[in-house]
């Protein structure tokens, strides 16, 4: 199976700790919670992404500027993230409503004690790949054998990239993997440091193709036998507990936008680029948003951030066997998915 090619056409088109956070504050009457949809009184309500924006977040800010979470009774304040890791640990501590946030990592987190779940997962295809610019010759895993891969330790790439490797014949000691700090991959790859890099091709190969106008290329893990629920909604636990309106209110929210975005690209770009700090130029968000709109796997999906139990057990699993997780595969340990029901 040949790899994903981004083409130059890029470039130009402690585990719980007191305290309460800034939209849903402990105390607060859950029946005051999102209702704005009738009317009432908009509750303010934060939440923070997985990274700097980035065209995957372009549905959060359209649904922003078109009133959705409006309509539901939310009004949304969006924050930069610094890793999945991080902002889970925040949503964790309550200083975030809701977090954007990996699989992987949420359910080493839960694993841990954290008291967290998933409200549902949108990028139902991961975005987990290896890229590299195209004069490479890399067209299947077994043509890293003798390469350098940049990686980052403790993200969820990292830990099952061997797994990844073993799956598709290769010797994961033939492949030297590089440690980078996650803000330097690109630019390891860029300067010739590695001659790849792990990372979410639908977001860093517009970035790339962009910066150097260059052919870029990756192999997907999803395309060659492992595929692990991605990116999606996180909450504390206390939230579901106190105020599920409001948790039900925000995943459809977010369902709607993600589901309008898709049909209006160009204007989701638009209101992102307007709206948020360090996003991309506009080329770059419109690359990376469609391919975005590619992973919810809508043609299987009822709706964005729809779930089932046999998506979870499945990502669960592959991580038991294969990586150091050590957690069950019981899909409710980890994931609500009542609140994804009426979508």
């Amino acid at each position: 199976m040949r790899g994903i090619k981004y083409g130059i056409s890029f470039a130009v088109a402690g585990l719980v700790l007191a305290g309460c956070s800034a939209g849903n504050q402990a105390g607060a009457d859950p029946a005051a919670s999102a209702g704005g949809g009738d009317g009432g009184e908009l509750t303010e309500v934060t939440i923070t992404l997985n990274w700097v924006p980035y065209g995957e977040h372009a549905p959060f800010y359209y649904g922003v500027e078109q009133g959705i979470f409006e309509e539901e009774g939310i009004d949304l304040t969006i924050q930069p993230g610094n890793g999945s890791g991080n902002t889970i640990q925040q949503v964790a501590q309550n200083n975030t409503d809701f977090g954007w946030a990996d699989t992987p990592p949420l359910a080493n987190a839960i694993n841990s004690g954290m008291p967290v779940k998933s409200a549902g997962v949108f990028l139902q295809t991961g975005p987990s790949s290896v890229e590299f610019f195209a004069d490479q010759g890399i067209s299947e895993p077994a043509d890293l054998v003798g390469k350098t891969v940049g990686g980052t330790p403790g993200d969820a790439m990292y830990g099952t990239f061997p797994a990844w490797l073993e799956l598709n014949g290769v010797d994961p000691a033939e492949v030297t993997v590089v440690n980078v700090d996650a803000a330097g991959k690109i630019a390891a790859l860029i300067e010739g440091q590695v001659d790849a890099i792990q990372g979410f091709h639908h977001d860093q190969a517009p970035t790339i193709a962009n910066q150097t106008g260059k052919e870029v290329e990756a192999l997907p893990f999803a395309d060659f036998g492992m595929n692990l629920l991605g990116t999606g909604l996180v909450v504390n636990d206390r939230t579901i507990a106190d105020d599920p309106e409001l948790v039900e209110a925000m995943v459809r929210a977010t369902s709607r936008s993600f589901l309008e975005a898709g049909e209006n690209q160009e204007e989701a770009v638009a209101a992102m680029a307007a709206g948020a700090e360090q996003a991309p130029e506009e080329s770059v968000l419109a690359a990376q948003l469609e391919k975005t709109i590619g992973l919810l796997n809508l043609e299987e999906a009822p709706a964005p951030g729809v779930n089932t139990e046999d998506q979870w057990t499945k990502t669960l699993t592959f991580l038991v066997e294969n990586t150091d997780f050590d957690g069950d595969t019981t899909p409710a340990k980890y994931w609500d998915g009542s609140f994804g029901e009426g979508l």
